[in-house]
């Protein structure tokens, strides 16, 4: 191989060149830096020009470089716009989306595995990383239906023993995987099975468990997923062509209008009289205005004693500030991937940006530090994971954690000892 690509590129002019000693052969059929040779082999992969035709015809009469910035601008739109209907559509619609991108970001990754190391002959690898991305998904998805729907779980007899069983049905998913991976072992290519091995579960790892950590936001309140999202967006926009337009728009009033409606702030609940996925509750302390006294010292420049604001724009400042000083080092981290295997873009997905994942690489880092922060400083205990618990405990236990709670009620005043047992 390496003979045929130095052949390609010598100048048919010139002399022969001597034959140099061979590498040392591995055991396994592979010199030591076969692998590493694929990479830096590999040429920069430029992205074929996947403009549409209309807007092809109207750019024609400018440089590529103007081109380009108006076939991005004009995508962006068009993009800000979907996200926007998709925000309509409700919570379910955005998991759905969430869980196509996590799909569609995986595959690119995967794809440049299989480019980079030329590994299209390796017997059922391809197979095998859609059944781990399946195994993974099975995995995460199922925690988040017991977590956040347990009374619909407790409905449904399947769901219930699926429930009480997923862990261990998960890893005897994985398991077959595995086991699969170790029987399609070939002799001449062990190093390179590994190597695909460790992408695929370093893709899994970026990528799946990052999407859930957004799903899990979403469930949170549609707000704690658009806020980041917008963040995100706002940043790389100004970043790169809108900085005139948007620069004097804070996002902090965004947070302000969310935080008034229902409909961003409550969390996807599972209603057992419709029999159906509901957003209404009661706002939080989070979500109700507050009074903050400023103090004395900015009092004097401002004019101001009091000021009223919800207690998740305070929150949203955070969020923010990490979108901008911390959310780069997402795109930062791509770049370098990009680079390191000479390619331009993820995929040529959408003209003008590259793949998905070019869009998302700063958003899956950014909905990891939502996950976090909401975890650390918003949520408390699940009451649904705690029932469930509770339901799995021997009876004598769930009689003991009742007299318990029961005591402890009416010491508080919410009970009174007449009531019945």
């Amino acid at each position: 191989m390496n003979e045929l690509r130095l052949r390609a590129v010598r100048d048919p002019d010139a002399p022969p060149v001597e034959k140099e000693s061979e590498p040392e052969v591995k055991a396994d059929g592979e010199t030591a830096s076969d692998s590493e040779n694929r990479a830096e082999a590999a040429p920069l992969v430029t992205s074929a020009d996947d403009t549409p035709e209309v807007l092809n015809r109207a750019l024609s009469n400018l440089s590529s470089r103007w081109k380009n910035w108006w076939v991005r601008g004009i995508l962006t739109l068009a993009m800000i716009a979907f996200f926007f209907i998709i925000i309509y559509l409700g919570p379910m619609v955005l998991m759905i989306i969430v869980m196509c991108v996590q799909i569609k970001c995986f595959q690119e990754i995967i794809t440049i595995g299989y480019n980079v190391y030329h590994s299209y002959e390796l017997p059922w690898f391809r197979t095998l990383s859609w059944y781990f991305l399946l195994c993974v998904n099975y995995f995460f998805y199922g925690e988040t239906v017991t977590d956040y729907f347990f009374t619909l779980v407790q409905r449904e007899e399947p769901l219930r023993i699926l429930s009480k069983y997923h862990r261990f049905i998960s890893f005897t998913l994985y398991l077959i995987g595995f086991c699969m991976f170790v029987l399609s072992l070939v002799k001449k290519h062990y190093r390179l099975q590994f190597y695909m091995f460790g992408w695929t579960h370093v893709t899994l790892l970026i990528v799946v468990t990052q999407s859930h950590l957004v799903i899990h936001n979403l469930f949170e309140g549609m707000i704690w997923f658009i806020v980041p999202i917008s963040c995100v967006i706002c940043n790389d926009i100004m970043a790169y062509m809108f900085g005139f337009f948007f620069g004097r728009t804070p996002l902090i009033k965004l947070s302000y209008v969310m935080s008034g409606y229902r409909c961003f702030v409550c969390p996807v609940e599972y209603n057992n009289d419709t029999n159906s996925f509901t957003v209404d509750c009661e706002p939080s302390d989070l979500f109700r205005l507050h009074e903050y006294n400023i103090p004395e010292v900015i009092q004097s420049v401002i004019g101001w004693k009091i000021v009223r604001m919800y207690p998740f724009q305070i929150h949203s400042i955070a969020l923010s500030t990490f979108a901008s000083l911390i959310g780069p080092f997402g795109g930062f981290f791509a770049s370098g991937f990009k680079r390191a295997f000479k390619i331009k873009d993820f995929a040529n997905t959408i003209p003008g940006h590259g793949g998905i994942m070019d869009r998302f690489d700063c958003q899956y880092l950014m909905a990891t530090f939502v996950n976090v922060y909401i975890a650390s400083f918003i949520r408390g205990p699940n009451p649904s994971k705690l029932i469930q618990q509770f339901m799995n405990l021997r009876p004598e236990q769930q009689l003991h954690i009742f007299s318990t709670l029961k005591s402890h009620l009416i010491d508080k005043g919410m009970l009174t000892d007449s009531t019945e047992d």
